[in-house]
């Protein structure tokens, strides 16, 4: 399934995920972290996108349990858990700022390609004019 979209699983495994109800809940959920985001599939195909997260925050061991709560751009938070030497929050975290870090270069890139562009299309001398 992921191979057809181009996504290559980086780490698969069982996440647990607070619930947004009243009694929020543990939840547990198969996830796959990917060089895009988070996904949670397979009956529908959830997915929180690098593009749209700020940080991965209030790291916490308590017990057994990692706590770990990933800040989306909109501001929402979504709270997980996993088993303490499993460092989804860790791999999360990485695979995010890799995710960003590309992203700014390609800003970058394409930026110099406009100005290079621009560069080119002015007149060399005034007798062009």
């Amino acid at each position: 399934m992921l191979e057809s979209s181009g996504c290559k699983a980086l780490k698969e495994g069982v996440l647990e995920k607070r619930s947004d109800g009243l009694l929020q809940l543990w939840k547990k959920k198969c996830c796959i972290l990917t060089e895009e985001g988070l996904l949670e599939p397979p009956v529908k195909l959830k997915e929180l996108h690098f593009s749209n997260m700020k940080t991965v925050d209030c790291v916490e061991r308590k017990g057994k349990y990692m706590y770990f709560t990933v800040v989306m751009a909109e501001g929402k938070e979504i709270d997980f858990r996993c088993p303490q030497d499993q460092g989804w929050n860790a791999e999360i975290t990485l695979q995010m700022v890799q995710y960003k870090n590309r992203q700014a270069i390609l800003a970058v890139k394409s930026t110099r390609q406009k100005q290079q562009h621009l560069v080119q299309q002015q007149p060399r001398n005034f007798n062009e004019f």
